[in-house]
């Protein structure tokens, strides 16, 4: 992999890992504990909704995150090519391979 898509790929992995946290901060903190009292008035399986996200919705996203963050991490390593580079650095070289290069 060149320097310039290798540092295009940290690039795209990085902003993957900062929505991905943006999203596990906002449910965690912000529904679990800043906007808990306007969730509260919404019912959810018959606890309050804002308590349900506290104590399992967070958890439960944090799951599903995990989930995505495999999704999207597979879509950008073939964006790059990245299995097939691999493939290649690990082979170990035949006395035929090494005598031609």
């Amino acid at each position: 992999m060149s320097d310039n898509s290798a540092q295009s790929y940290w690039k795209s992995n990085i902003r993957i890992v900062l929505s991905l946290l943006a999203v596990w901060f906002f449910i965690s903190f912000g529904c679990g504990i800043l906007f808990v009292d306007a969730l509260d008035n919404i019912r959810f399986g018959g606890f309050k909704l804002g308590f349900w996200i506290a104590q399992q919705g967070a958890i439960f996203v944090f799951v599903v995150l995990i989930f995505v963050y495999i999704y999207l991490m597979d879509k950008l390593d073939d964006k790059y090519n990245l299995e097939n580079a691999e493939e290649n650095q690990s082979a170990p070289r035949t006395s035929s391979e090494e005598d031609a290069a």
